[in-house]
């Protein structure tokens, strides 16, 4: 049965991306190397490790790294090709096979003929809509799109806007392409296809104006495109965040506050912590947006994973003279803060040790000093000096304590052991 496959294999024409670019033979363990380019793993094996080679045999790169990750998109892909271009495939769909079989085929069928028409219907917001309910039936259908050439067929729609923004039609029709596409982004395993696409400048400036000017769905499509992205470390993000700026930051704070959808919530603030994490300059264009206002307000009443999310980026902020003249400006901040230090989790009490620690460092005015005191900051802070043991965040603690530690022993409620252990000036 082996030779009889091999047999059938050899007779079928595989699309060109099924083959290993060292043997030109169809793939039955697809592996990526570090260059991104992916192997029949025996044979890239050989390559490293029997011919000694240390270049990528595609590119001709130099490589230090010579592990490989198993390409289980590409190994589904091949597979789904595999049994829908066998003959027993074709035998599956007769009418003595099961009720169940005909029906991903007839989709199939029906996801060719609309991809094909796609381009010169004029009803391609209908045509998109009846995509996106064959994709939803299952993986088989989404590994079908990107076989059949579905990314091709809908970057132009996705980029058309860049060209007639006004068109009512052609800006509907990049919103449903939109959420034709995130789709493809449910899987934690890619291929890197769907994110090549999507990484393109144009598409990326196109997804940036739905952000701001598109329907409640077409912007949680996209927030959640710009997650999946956000999980990639090699995208740049200044494509976007210097094109549009400010406007866009506002539009990710929108949805960041969204009380109904924790999803889009939660996807707004990682890729905020995303891009303000990639480039210092996206801070201050942030901070213009409103973000530590925003943040702040949303803090109170945020659960354990949105509050951690909020709290770092509130650090990220605050690393910039802008962000912590914004924090210190805000009536809440300290108070919102102080109240997260202890109640959260360790991570965010260490955010919080942190963001002090900025706050402290380079704005120590007297009302700040007393803010802390009065909201309990400070007490929580001894009470963390004594229960952690050497760490970054206890050492952090204890600057802090030292360098205003007369300030705020001037209050009843300052421990009068500690000064002697911290080195105080006892008067009052």
């Amino acid at each position: 049965m082996e030779m009889e496959r091999s047999n059938l294999d050899s007779e079928i024409e595989f699309p060109q991306d099924f083959r290993c670019p060292i043997s030109r033979d169809l793939m039955k363990e697809p592996v990526i190397i570090s260059t991104g380019v992916t192997y029949e793993r025996k044979n890239i094996e050989k390559w490293f490790f029997t011919y000694k080679k240390k270049t990528c045999p595609a590119t001709m790169q130099g490589i230090e790294n010579f592990g490989v990750t198993p390409n289980h998109t590409l190994k589904r892909l091949i597979l789904v090709w595999q049994n829908s271009h066998s003959p027993s495939s074709s035998s599956s769909c007769s009418p003595c096979s099961s009720s169940s079989s005909p029906l991903p085929s007839f989709k199939r069928d029906e996801m060719v003929s609309l991809l094909k028409t796609l381009g010169s219907s004029p009803f391609k917001v209908n045509s998109l809509r009846k995509l996106k309910e064959i994709m939803e039936i299952g993986d088989d259908m989404r590994l079908d799109f990107v076989i059949l050439g579905g990314l091709d067929v809908l970057f132009p729609l996705i980029v058309q806007i860049l060209v007639d923004c006004s068109d009512f039609m052609t800006f509907r029709a990049c919103e449903e392409a939109l959420g034709v596409l995130q789709l493809l982004l449910i899987s934690e395993e890619d291929d890197g296809k769907v994110i090549e696409l999507l990484s393109k400048p144009e598409c990326m400036k196109s997804m940036a104006i739905i952000l701001q000017r598109g329907s409640k769905d077409a912007r949680v499509y996209t927030i959640s495109i710009f997650k999946k992205l956000a999980e990639n470390s090699n995208f740049n993000w200044n494509v976007i965040v210097n094109d549009q700026g400010i406007s866009m930051f506002k539009s990710i704070l929108e949805l960041a506050s969204d009380e109904i959808s924790t999803k889009a919530s939660s996807s707004a603030l990682q890729v905020l912590i995303k891009i303000l994490d990639s480039s210092k300059k996206s801070r201050s264009k942030a901070i213009e947006a409103g973000a530590m206002c925003t943040l702040i307000e949303l803090l109170p009443d945020s659960n354990r994973s949105k509050c951690e999310k909020i709290l770092q980026i509130i650090k990220l902020l605050c690393e910039c003279a802008d962000g912590r003249v914004a924090f210190i400006e805000h009536r809440l901040g300290i108070g919102a803060i102080s109240k997260k230090l202890f109640n959260i989790s360790e991570m965010a009490s260490k955010i919080c040790v942190k963001i002090f620690s900025l706050i402290c460092s380079f704005h120590p005015t007297e009302k700040v000093l007393e803010e802390m005191m009065i909201y309990g900051a400070v007490k929580k802070l001894v009470v963390m000096l004594h229960m952690s043991g050497p760490s970054a965040t206890r050492n952090k603690v204890l600057d802090m304590l030292k360098k205003h530690g007369n300030f705020w022993s001037r209050y009843p409620c300052f421990p009068g052991e500690l000064k002697e252990y911290l080195g105080l000036d006892n008067r009052r």
